[in-house]
């Protein structure tokens, strides 16, 4: 994998539940489980248009190196700027497993 491709620097977030200390309630947030240069490629028109008829929320997928220390799933998302990418799965390289990860998103809302 040519490292130009991975220009973008982003977070890698999951979800978290933490006692408000005025309430005592659980709140619902995010925590950094770390970074990652990937690339940010939004589907093809020809992908996107199959999707749709697939009735799928992918728009696009983010591409960035294995990484054996960080377990990714679903219930994560990719913050990059202002832009929130919700991890809709994760696959790995066909050849060997361990060269690099895509991860199929949809776009979420930014939460502040």
């Amino acid at each position: 994998m040519k490292a130009g491709r991975l220009r973008h620097r982003c977070t890698i977030e999951q979800p978290t539940q933490q006692q408000d200390p005025d309430t005592g309630a659980m709140i619902d947030g995010w925590e950094e489980v770390g970074k990652a240069w990937m690339a940010i490629e939004p589907l093809s028109a020809r992908a996107f248009i199959a999707a749709q008829a697939a009735q799928s929320e992918v728009t696009g997928q983010l591409v960035m190196r294995y990484r054996p220390n960080l377990q990714l799933d679903s219930t994560m998302r990719v913050r990059h700027g202002g832009k929130i990418y919700n991890i809709e799965g994760v696959l790995q390289d066909n050849d060997s497993g361990r060269e690099h990860i895509t991860l199929p998103y949809s776009e979420g809302l930014n939460d502040g």
